[in-house]
């Protein structure tokens, strides 16, 4: 038995809660990593697992092996990646998860670039808005907006969205062009809200250092970013959203800019990964990737369409 192996298959079923579940993310046979832990028991003469037919959980003293598991293997996989970073190129296959938008307009268009890069890495990428357990799915790395509220991913800043607000021409020319944040309470609104915490956004406003949040009346409230932008189009109110989503429309005068001596709070974006994981090579060379893409993309740093 392989000491490393059978530890990354003891903390992975601790980590999952499920001999099932830390196998397919292993890509092992479920017979193989319950061997594993048995021999590792054996070894070491403790019980580190109580295991029934419904659940599976870790006792004390497997508690305490884990935490020290944890960095061992880190620290292992720290020290190989050293030796081999200056001889090897990112490699393998990577799964990540991104926003829909962002991957459809940002990334996915970007990726040529990436491969030819990293021709030797094989890229899966998840595209939808929804949350995402990195651990108990098997991704590697996801990217997301906004505030980090789970303790147990590292998060590390690759860029920021500008917002604009804006309406059709049609609700403008049947409504009226507001001319203060104010004037957003009796408009229509286009909302966009989280699929994790059912969080409906408020529209931001910033002038002379004063922040303003208002609502306007929730006509439609969306979950998709894309969907928030068809129905902006389609007349039924004012919405707010990233620059990269509506430069074409405004530029084609599809869409025209709402209070646009007004600016908008930027959004943070992550690119997260688990913290009990070493970072790898190929997660590595993404998160450097995105993060380079961001700064250097039109439609993120708005250098062009919008005024």
């Amino acid at each position: 038995m392989d000491r490393f192996d059978a530890m990354l298959a003891f903390t992975r079923v601790v980590e999952l809660a499920s001999f099932t579940k830390a196998a397919l993310s292993l890509s092992l046979p479920k017979t193989t990593v319950s061997a594993q832990v048995l021999a590792l028991e054996s070894r070491l003469r403790v019980k580190l697992l109580n295991r029934t037919t419904r659940r599976v959980s870790v006792t004390t003293d497997g508690a305490a092996y884990y935490e020290r598991a944890v960095r061992l293997l880190q620290e292992l996989e720290e020290t190989e990646s050293l030796v081999s970073q200056a001889t090897a190129s990112p490699k393998g296959r990577l799964r990540v998860d991104v926003p829909g938008s962002i991957g459809r307009r940002i990334i996915i268009p970007a990726l040529a670039d990436f491969f030819r890069r990293y021709p030797e890495i094989d890229l899966e990428v998840g595209c939808n808005d929804r949350p995402v357990d990195l651990l108990e799915e098997g991704v590697d790395c996801v990217i997301r907006g906004g505030e980090i509220t789970d303790l147990s991913l590292v998060a590390r800043r690759v860029g920021s969205l500008k917002f604009v607000t804006c309406a059709s021409p049609a609700y403008v020319a049947e409504f009226g062009m507001p001319e203060t944040p104010a004037d957003i309470e009796r408009h229509m609104g286009v909302h966009y809200f989280s699929s994790k915490t059912a969080k409906v956004f408020e529209f931001d406003f910033s002038k002379d250092g004063s922040k303003t949040l208002v609502s306007g009346r929730r006509r439609l409230m969306l979950n998709d970013g894309d969907a928030c932008a068809a129905a902006a189009l389609a007349g039924a109110g004012i919405v707010q959203l990233p620059t990269f989503m509506v430069q074409d429309c405004i530029a084609s005068g599809k869409l025209v800019i709402v209070l646009g001596t007004y600016l908008s709070e930027d959004l943070p974006i992550y690119a997260l990964y688990p913290q009990n994981r070493h970072l790898s090579t190929k997660v590595r060379a993404f998160i450097d990737w995105i993060a380079e893409l961001f700064e250097s993309s039109d439609l993120v740093q708005t250098r062009s369409q919008i005024p």
